[in-house]
């Protein structure tokens, strides 16, 4: 191994007493691709499966905690005890391979597709339609919802653990519904789930206060708990970078494992303020950094890459794309073979890179998100 790289293969041990074997996780990625109950597909197993055998840990997509969460066609759910044997699936194929198995948890509020729900009406903090073509005017949620969905996300967490899960990571980013009640631009209740900061801080540490009673009550074993948010959002109003930082000081206050940064690119600055362009990662990591460990993301492609930015301080990088272009990039970086790792996709290589095909198509019909060569 180039000893340049020795760092990205230093054991990390979170809060909670769970060991990290190296500093390199998969990001979780949507695919599209389980069965119309729910449950984990054949096709993702084995996809997950030929990318854990390097990787410290493996954060899946993120699975539903509700129904009237679903966020994507193809999503697998945790919603139901009918499904427990189906993550068991999912939670074994990774951890066999060496990773540990982390399940997102996530709901998709007013995000959510209404031909993916069962009553076709999304919900979310109040009657507010996102910024974005044909948006669906949510509805607001009810006291009883709130109630519901918080206690979903603990019931979720209860299943991660009997399926044999490492941990569980609260999705509250990407705008989604963590993230709605967070924001002033989706959030404009009066009551105490929204109005000032501070109250719309209350359904986000609502939930992971519900996830940690979970732990508590259904396992002696350590397991992790991660928190991913998004930084700033570029509606007016929107979550500034300051709300961020207060979240973030916030979250740091439970016994959190780490908090994951969710950018498209790891370097770069404001979305709100173009004259700011310190990485919006490294200024989370230089606030907070100290009392939680912070994981960086984003366009982050080769070794170099990934050591250039562990070097701001980031002690863990979660990589994405490049596991799906090659699912053996951590095993041939510690091997040594890093000149052997591709930078483009062919379009012949599904079968060889072990991808789903709803992935597989995606990734073919997105000009831009892949470098795909004919």
């Amino acid at each position: 191994m180039n000893p340049n790289y020795k760092e990205l293969f230093e054991p990390l041990t979170f809060r909670s007493g769970v060991t990290l074997k190296n500093r390199v996780l998969m990001a979780p990625m949507t695919n599209f691709s389980s069965n119309e109950d729910g449950s984990v597909s054949d096709a993702e197993l084995a996809y997950y499966q030929e990318r854990a055998g390097g990787v410290g840990a493996v954060v899946t997509a993120c699975v539903y905690v509700t129904k009237d969460g679903k966020g994507f066609p193809g999503e697998f759910g945790a919603d139901d005890d009918s499904l427990i044997p189906s993550l068991t699936r999912l939670a074994s194929a990774i951890k066999e391979k060496g990773a540990k198995a982390i399940l997102q948890i996530f709901h998709g509020g007013r995000m959510s597709p209404p031909d993916q729900l069962p009553d076709g009406q999304t919900i979310s903090a109040s009657a507010v339609a996102a910024e974005r073509p044909d948006a669906q005017v949510p509805r607001e949620m009810t006291e009883d919802d709130i109630t519901r969905v918080i206690t979903a996300f603990g019931d979720a967490t209860r299943r991660a653990i009997e399926a044999g899960f490492d941990g569980v990571e609260i999705h509250g980013a990407n705008t989604y519904l963590i993230q709605q009640f967070f924001s002033p631009h989706s959030n404009r209740r009066t009551d105490k789930w929204g109005g000032t900061l501070e109250k719309r801080l209350s359904f986000p540490t609502a939930i992971v206060e519900e996830v940690f009673k979970n732990v508590k009550a259904h396992t002696t074993e350590p397991f992790i708990v991660g928190y991913r948010f998004s930084p700033e959002e570029g509606e007016n109003p929107g979550i500034t970078f300051e709300d961020t930082l207060a979240l973030a000081d916030k979250l740091a206050t439970y016994p959190l494992d780490y908090l994951h940064v969710s950018v498209q690119n790891f370097w770069s600055g404001s979305i709100r303020d173009k004259e700011d362009t310190t990485s919006r990662v490294v200024r989370i990591q230089e606030h907070i950094g100290d009392q939680i460990p912070v994981i960086g993301v984003g366009s982050l492609h080769t070794p170099d890459d990934v050591v250039k930015a562990m070097q701001t301080g980031v002690p863990l990088i979660a990589i994405g794309r490049e596991l799906i272009m090659e699912p053996k990039w951590v095993e041939k970086v510690q091997e040594g073979k890093e000149d052997t790792i591709p930078t483009t996709l062919s379009k012949q290589d599904q079968e060889k890179l072990v991808v789903p095909t709803p992935l597989w198509q995606a990734i073919i019909n997105t000009p831009g998100w892949f470098p795909v060569e004919d």
